[in-house]
């Protein structure tokens, strides 16, 4: 499926570490489909969610490299731009993602990405991990899936 097509019909997407990666950090395997999601993004036609947990999961290589430009790609996409808003985890997101880790055998990180996606009233998640498509309450899109 085109990236055009999987984002038809999507207002609001739920966007989680590993697309982000792929873009900032120029995958070539994704590349070409996150750059399509990012000017949906940007053109005002896709409003992106996000949670400060993927804020944790991009850093981690970063810091661990002590690669400070690269740090500073990842806060800048989520945390000063305006086509991203990213959210915070509230006590009812962790209880839902208690219950999406107890009905689908969810790790607790993914858990937690999908109950933030469904507390912003997202469309759509986009992801490249198989198992999140076990998740019923919400559309997964993997990049895996997608057409350049």
């Amino acid at each position: 499926m085109r990236v055009q097509d999987a984002l038809k019909d999507i207002e609001r997407i739920y966007v989680e570490a590993a697309p982000l990666i792929y873009y900032i950090e120029e995958n070539t395997a994704h590349l070409d489909k996150m750059v399509a999601v990012i000017q949906a993004i940007e053109s005002g036609s896709l409003e992106a969610i996000s949670s400060v947990i993927t804020l944790t999961e991009v850093l981690i290589h970063p810091i661990r490299e002590n690669d400070e430009y690269l740090e500073q790609q990842y806060r800048d996409i989520l945390t000063n731009n305006d086509q991203f808003k990213l959210m915070s985890v509230s006590p009812t997101i962790a209880e839902s993602a208690a219950r999406l880790r107890v009905s689908y055998n969810l790790r607790t990180p993914d858990a937690l990405h999908v109950a933030t996606a469904l507390d912003a009233d997202c469309d759509a998640f986009l992801s490249n991990d198989l198992g999140l498509k076990r998740v019923t309450e919400l559309k997964v899109i993997l990049l895996d899936g997608l057409e350049r």
